[in-house]
């Protein structure tokens, strides 16, 4: 006994050895014949991570998983994703791993996880998905062709994309899970599957459905020898709308045949209900409904490339009710009668008909009546609507999440038909619209905006594709506007994505720009009660203007009050264009700091930073006042804090903005030509003037005389450059130059022409060498350098350079001087007046030739050395008399005979 222990033992020893062992001897070779059979069968690149093969997993079954799995497709959709795959697990019994390939697979369990399959079938009709590879072997040793024999199958949260050009449908199916449970080796076999995901059909670039819940709980009786499905016990969910079908699908060789019915499996009014999407419908259970809501269909027929299924959806309603528990109205008189039709199977012939769509909450009844055509083309639209609603009272019937509760009293009684080629192509003229809405009493606010938006009275009347509005009274804030005009394209920007296209008269009493300041929020992700994610928006502090992308307006405005920043404006006039996130203006005035302000730019917020372009012309204003209320003109021109004046000037600059539309002035670039009309200075209001005042006591500052003066600047990163200018002050030449930035560091050059008198003891030496000359009429450059900032100036006269400079006038007149009494001692010399062997200039500084005391006599200043003063003037003597009687010619003696 004991040795048949050890013996069984042994074995099941054995046996679990080769139970671990086998994986890791079969692993690499399976991986290499996976790998092998997918290419060769398969016209696509087929890779995998790695291939897991374990005996444990599900024992006694053998459990093979292929990891992180890709088939990417060859031509014609070289380079597409055809599928990826996490993980796919195959369960089958160990004895299937060593059938050869000609022998049928069998597959307990087949599993697909966090899969992406993306099948696309593009306008020629070819397929991505058809990758198998035809064996077009006929000898009989070639074998019969791979089979597979599969139990179970499931596909766990995946998604399939599915997008026909040539039939112009796209599918997505989100959160896929699917499930299905038969036997697939038998001919004729049943099907019992449930699937659940979030479904987005698009057909020709039509939206029907966007991430709608979908659920399907099906049994399929499956014949493949003429591959029929049939439907047996079938519930499906839309939304929370229950529907039973049963029909048959059968796919053949050039077409698909088909014959399904479906209906609510009640006439509850709930179902109507269920049809919404829970987000918005909320909690149903509890509504209190009366009335039926019954939805009836038929899809039946072939469908190939030029045919559809035939169509026949009726849905109805009557005299039907409902109550949300919570809210403290109700919906009434609910009647609906709807078709949704296609007779002849052409996709291009399915039309709807809204015979009837009714509804009164209190006193208040709308009625909607409409055909829809030609629905897969150009959209044929035929619609009336009629009826007065109490817009506040929506909410308190019906559970709707809003930003801002509605409000307001709409009355309408409109009738349009239009097709939609028209519409997206702006032809208007094909739009025929007539009726009138109207609206009071109505009240816009959210966090977004600082103020509410009161609207007391709104006029439409319908006209072709314009929509007058004769009267339109809109408050909000400080802000008051009486706006009459015209919209061109309402229903293309209701139905489409265009531009809401328009013209307007506004008038405003007040129009204060801060009431449209936006504040920016940022999306913050937190956790609710049960743990998961909400996503709200957090206002970050700041305020912008942001101008609306959807708008293509031309505005002609007249206000009597304009308030921006700290600026008030007044009388306000001109056009604003507002187009493509940007704001045109054009031949804009107004009155402001005692002069006017002409305008023409734009502004625009298409990039995340606003830029601007402006050509102003300032005519006649405050300076003192100007200067003080623009940051701009302080950092063009900071010295005009201390002047005042009139002002006149023409501005050109461009740059980018800040969030509240304030120049960011680093940014700045452009010139400006500025004349002061009218001006007086204040030398204490600017330290740099008030500093020149006091080292330049020569010059009374607060007497300058500024009147008529132009200068020129130019202005870019941050700099501002200063074209010479030069003006006159009591005599004394001003010459100005330079450039300072906009963060106050200057380098200007002063250079004053300057009474030498004024210059004090620095020059007094050198003006007394003067002589012969009007000492008040002489004049000397003073250059002088200003560096620092306007707040802490660095001033640097050169007096230096001044002495230097007069030096060189003395210099120059002593020469001049020493000429002409050379000059004249010659003349003397020449008419006999004077001895040529006697000195030109006597020791006591009288000028040979005229008496001691002669009160005409000419002085000449002393020098330090009189030797050398008359060794100068005799030079100079000899130079001229030499330069004279080189220049004579000898007279002829007559008197001699030769």
């Amino acid at each position: 006994m004991k040795k048949a222990l050890k013996i069984l033992g042994f074995a099941i020893l054995t046996i679990l050895i080769l139970l671990i062992v086998a994986p890791f001897v079969f692993e690499s070779q399976l991986k290499d014949l996976v790998k092998k059979t997918m290419n060769q069968n398969l016209n696509a690149q087929v890779d995998f991570e790695d291939i897991d093969l374990s005996m444990f997993r599900s024992f006694p079954k053998a459990t093979l998983v292929i990891k992180d799995i890709s088939i990417i497709n060859n031509e014609p959709f070289k380079g597409d994703t055809l599928a990826l795959g996490e993980e796919v697990t195959l369960e089958m019994s160990v004895n299937e791993l060593f059938k050869s390939s000609e022998k049928a697979k069998k597959i307990d369990k087949l599993s697909l996880n966090n899969a992406y399959i993306n099948i696309k079938v593009d306008s020629l009709g070819n397929t991505n998905y058809d990758i198998a590879i035809e064996d077009t072997t006929t000898s009989a040793s070639s074998g019969k062709p791979f089979s597979l024999d599969l139990k179970h199958y499931e596909i766990n949260n995946s998604r399939v994309k599915y997008d026909d050009k040539s039939s112009k449908v796209f599918l997505d199916i989100e959160n896929l899970n699917h499930e299905g449970n038969g036997d697939f080796s038998m001919d004729q076999s049943e099907l019992d599957t449930y699937s659940e995901a979030l479904v987005s059909l698009d057909y020709d670039e039509v939206n029907y459905l966007n991430q709608n819940p979908v659920s399907l709980n099906a049994v399929l009786q499956i014949d493949l020898s003429t591959s029929t499905y049939t439907f047996l016990e079938n519930e499906a969910k839309v939304n929370q709308l229950p529907l039973t079908f049963d029909g048959y699908v059968k796919v053949n060789e050039d077409n698909t045949e088909m014959d399904l019915t479906f209906k609510t499996p009640s006439s509850d009014f709930k179902n109507f209900l269920a049809v919404i999407p829970e987000i918005y419908a909320k909690n149903i259970e509890n509504v209190e409904t009366n009335g039926d809501f019954v939805v009836n269909g038929r899809i039946f027929g072939k469908a190939d490339e030029l045919y559809i299924p035939k169509i026949d959806i009726k849905i109805t309603s009557s005299n039907a009710s409902f109550k949300y528990p919570d809210l403290p109205k109700s919906v009434e008189d609910i009647n609906l009668d709807i078709e949704v039709m296609n007779d002849v199977g052409i996709a291009e012939e399915t039309y709807i008909d809204i015979n009837n769509a009714t509804f009164r909450i209190d006193q208040d009844k709308f009625l909607a009546k409409g055909k829809i055509r030609n629905i897969t083309e150009n959209m044929l639209i035929d619609l009336a609507l009629k009826g007065t609603v109490n817009l506040a009272n929506i909410t308190r019937a019906y559970p709707l999440d809003l930003e801002q509760d509605l409000n307001g009293i709409l009355t309408a009684d409109i009738k349009t038909s239009f097709d939609m080629n028209s519409i997206e192509n702006e032809r208007y003229q094909n739009v025929n619209s007539s009726g009138t809405a109207t609206i009071t009493d109505f009240r816009y606010s959210s966090p977004e905006i600082p103020n509410e938006v009161k609207i007391s009275n709104a006029e439409m009347n319908f006209n072709q594709g314009d929509v007058r509005i004769p009267d339109l009274k809109m408050t909000t804030g400080k802000t008051d506007i009486n706006a009459t005009g015209s919209l061109q394209n309402l229903i293309g920007f209701l139905l489409t994505d265009e531009q809401l296209k328009g013209n307007f008269q506004v008038k405003s009493n007040t129009f204060s720009v801060n009431d449209f300041m936006v504040a920016e929020t940022e999306e913050i992700t937190t956790k609710d009660e049960n743990g998961n994610d909400r996503t709200v928006a957090k206002n970050t502090g700041k305020e912008a203007v942001k101008i609306p992308s959807f708008l293509d307006m031309e505005l002609n405005f007249d206000a009597n009050t304009v308030l921006y920043d700290n600026l008030e404006l007044k009388n306000a006039k001109g056009v604003l264009v507002i187009r493509d996130e940007t704001a045109s203006l054009k031949n804009v005035t107004t009155n402001i700091f005692n002069g006017s302000i002409g305008a023409n730019g734009l502004v625009s917020t298409k990039n995340p930073t606003p830029i601007f372009e402006m050509n102003l012309d300032l005519n006649s204003l405050d300076i003192a006042s100007s200067f003080q209320g623009l940051e701009l003109m302080q950092s063009l021109a900071p010295l005009a804090t201390a002047i005042e004046g009139k002002l006149q000037s023409t501005v050109n600059l461009k740059g980018n903005l800040n969030e509240d539309f304030t120049p960011q002035l680093a940014s700045i670039a452009g010139n400006a030509l500025a004349e002061l009309l009218t001006a007086e200075i204040n030398p204490q209001k600017a330290a740099l003037l008030s500093k020149l005042n006091s080292q330049l006591n020569f010059i009374d500052f607060s007497k300058i005389d500024l009147n008529k003066l132009k200068t020129r600047l130019t202005f870019n990163d941050g700099m501002v450059e200063v074209a010479p200018f030069d003006f006159d002050i009591k005599g004394i030449k001003f010459q100005v130059s330079g450039s300072h930035g906009f963060d106050m560091n200057m380098n200007y050059d002063l250079k004053l022409d300057v009474p030498a008198k004024y210059l004090g003891s620095e020059v007094g030496a050198t003006l007394g060498k003067l002589s012969g000359e009007n000492i008040e009429n002489t004049m000397v450059e003073l250059p002088i350098g200003i560096r620092g900032n306007f707040s802490s100036p660095q001033i640097n006269l050169n007096m230096q350079q001044a002495v230097n400079s007069l030096t060189q006038k003395v210099v120059e007149q002593q020469r001049r001087n020493l000429e002409d009494k050379a000059v004249d001692a010659i003349n003397d010399i020449l008419q006999g007046k004077r001895d040529p062997n006697k000195p030109f200039v006597k020791n006591d500084t009288t000028v040979a030739g005229n008496k001691k005391g002669d009160s005409t006599a000419t002085r000449i200043p002393p020098m330090r050395d009189s030797i050398s003063q008359q060794k100068q003037v005799q030079d100079a003597a000899r130079n001229i008399l030499g330069g004279i009687l080189k220049n004579s010619k000898k007279k002829t003696d007559t008197t001699k005979q030769n």
